[in-house]
C-alpha cells in the first residue's frame, strides 16, 4: 500500500512498547519538577514512491543525546546502536505512511522532589512518534522579530545539547514572536550578538560569503547545520564562516535562513519588519531547499548514508 496509512499510538517505556496512552508517570518524577531531561527531535520522512520510511541521521541524534545524558549524570543503559533499534522497531510496530516526529526523551525517573544531587538520582529513556508535518511553512519566506529574551550562556546551562529546562527560553521566545504576528523568534546574546532562532540554526549571506554564529555563540549544536556545511561546501563550493554575528548584519543580508529538523531549510524574508533584501526566498536558499528534500527523502543516493531506510508493512 503506497500513501497515507493510519499508524497506532504506541510508546517504548519502562523497556518495553506498549499504548501511548499506558505511557506514565507519577506527578514527583524529578523530571517533571525540575526539567532534568535530555530529549531529542527525529523526523522520518514517508517517500510514497518508494513505499519507505527515511529517517534522517538517526545515529547522529542519539549520539547527541547521550553526550546530553553525560551532562545530567544519567546512565540509561543503552549505546548508540540499541537507540536505534529501538527506534526502528517502533516505526516498524507504529506502521505510519506518512511524515512522522521521533521524540526520545531521557529523564530523572525517580519520584524524588527536593533532591537537587543527580548523581543520586535514578534515570530512564521513553520514545514516542506522531505524524507530522510542517513544523514552518517553508514554501514562502517567514517573519522573524528579535526576542526580548537572550539565549542562557553556556556557563548557566550547557545549549550546545538539547536539555529540557534549556528549551523554556525558546518557549518564552517563540510565544512572544508569534503573539506579535510573527512566525518565528531570534535570540540574541547577552552581548546583542546573534545566538539562534526559538528552535533553530541561522544562517546569512552576506556579499558571497555563508556566515553561521560559532560555537561559542551558545547556539545548539545542530545536525541540520552541520548538513548545511557540508552540502553548501561540497556542492555548492561555498566557504562557511562561523563567527560572531551582530543583529544589524541581519538586516543587510543577502539571504538569511533557519535550519533544524522541524524547520528543515526555511528563508527569512524578514527581522524587524525590515525586508532581507528583496524579502522573497534567496536563489542560493532556494538551492539549499531544493538539496536537503530530496536528501531527507531518500532521493539522493549521494547522501544515503544520512538516512536509516525502513520498510513499512
Amino acid at each position: 500500500m503506497k500513501g497515507f496509512q493510519l499508524g497506532k499510538e504506541l510508546a517504548f517505556f519502562k523497556g518495553e512498547i506498549v499504548p501511548v496512552s499506558s505511557a506514565k508517570v507519577g506527578i514527583m518524577t524529578h523530571a517533571l519538577h525540575y526539567g532534568t531531561a535530555v530529549f531529542e527531535g527525529i523526523r522520518g520522512n514517508w517517500n510514497p514512491e518508494k513505499d519507505k520510511m527515511f529517517v534522517f541521521r538517526l545515529n547522529e541524534h542519539y549520539e547527541r543525546l547521550l553526550k546530553g545524558c553525560k551532562i545530567l549524570n544519567m546512565d540509561i543503559n543503552y549505546s548508540v546502536q540499541d537507540l536505534c533499534e529501538i527506534t526502528i522497531n517502533l516505526i516498524k510496530e507504529s506502521g505510519y505512511k506518512e511524515d512522522i516526529y521521533i521524540r526520545p526523551l531521557a529523564y530523572k525517573s525517580e519520584e524524588k522532589v527536593a533532591n537537587l544531587k543527580l548523581h543520586e538520582l535514578e534515570s530512564d529513556f521513553t520514545l514516542m512518534i506522531v505524524p507530522f508535518g510542517n513544523y514552518i511553512d517553508n514554501e514562502k519566506p517567514i517573519r522573524c522579530q528579535t526576542s526580548s529574551w537572550r539565549r542562557p550562556h553556556d556557563s548557566m546551562m550547557p545549549t550546545g545539547v538539547k536539555l529540557s529546562g534549556l528549551y523554556t527560553t525558546s518557549i518564552l521566545a517563540k510565544t512572544e514572536a508569534i503573539m506579535a504576528g510573527f512566525d518565528e523568534a531570534i535570540l540574541l546574546n547577552f552581548d546583542g550578538s546573534v545566538s539562534e532562532g526559538s528552535g533553530e540554526n541561522l544562517f546569512m549571506l552576506r556579499d558571497g560569503n555563508l556566515v553561521t554564529p560559532s560555537e561559542t555563540e551558545n547556539c545548539l549544536l545542530g545536525i541540520t547545520r552541520d548538513c548545511v556545511f557540508e552540502i553548501a561546501s561540497k556542492e555548492f563550493g561555498m566557504e562557511i564562516q562561523s563567527r560572531k554575528i551582530h543583529r544589524s548584519e541581519i538586516y543587510l543580508a543577502d539571504e538569511v535562513f533557519l535550519t533544524g529538523t522541524a524547520a528543515h531549510i526555511t528563508s527569512v524574508g524578514q527581522l524587524d519588519n525590515r525586508n532581507i533584501n528583496s524579502g522573497n526566498i534567496g536563489e542560493f536558499t532556494k538551492k539549499m531547499q531544493d538539496k536537503y528534500f530530496k536528501i531527507v527523502k531518500g532521493d539522493d543516493q549521494k547522501y544515503i548514508k544520512w538516512c536509516t531506510e525502513i520498510s513499512i508493512n
